[in-house]
């Protein structure tokens, strides 16, 4: 077997486990995860799991880049500017709609992560943070473009679109009818001029 062959089975085996630790995650949460069932799921044994990731914090983080990566990089989220990046929370919202398993991953584990000894703490702590900076620029950039209602604060408006987004995950992970889309549009809507 060549280097390059095993090189694409490595890359398949560590997908097959970032996978399959995303899916158990979402279920189970991190605690209530084990790395050998993760193994177990992926018909690999524990050490050859290990080999790839050495702790399951390791494996925890591997999950989580890899998913803001794919999907921050599928986006462009970092070019996107003013009602362009608002319009976009709108469409994950939609996009979110479809994907289950991710946002109950990421309301699992962000309610977990505020334990500060919990291994992606500093994660969901730094994601918040930029995610509250991205959308207060938009909303700033709105306004200077004339665009935002008088009297409403870009960082104040901000921390309320995060909250209602992850609100909103919640109440339809707990009811799939709920749209979560329809009510951020309207939200962010109702701050249009």
């Amino acid at each position: 077997m060549s280097g390059h062959e095993l090189t694409d089975r490595g890359a398949g085996t560590r997908a097959l486990i970032l996978d399959t630790a995303l899916a158990a995650f979402a279920e189970s949460g991190y605690r209530g995860t084990s790395v050998r069932d993760i193994a177990t799921r992926c018909g690999l044994t524990h050490p050859a799991l290990l080999y790839h990731f050495p702790t399951k914090a390791d494996l925890l983080m591997a999950v989580l880049r890899r998913r803001d990566d794919a999907e921050g990089r599928a986006a462009g989220f970092a070019d996107l500017r003013g009602a362009a990046l608002l319009d976009h929370l709108v469409a994950t919202a939609r996009l979110n709609a479809g994907r289950p398993g991710v946002v109950e991953l990421y309301a699992t584990l962000s309610a977990e992560a505020t334990d500060p000894g919990h291994p992606a703490h500093a994660y969901f702590v730094d994601r918040y943070a930029n995610l509250r900076a991205s959308v207060a620029r938009a909303y700033a950039e709105v306004a200077h473009d004339g665009g935002l209602r008088p009297g409403i604060d870009p960082a104040t408006a901000a921390r309320q679109l995060v909250a209602l987004m992850d609100g909103l995950q919640i109440q339809w992970l707990l009811d799939p009818s709920l749209d979560m889309a329809e009510a951020i549009e309207a939200h962010v809507g109702a701050q249009l001029a």
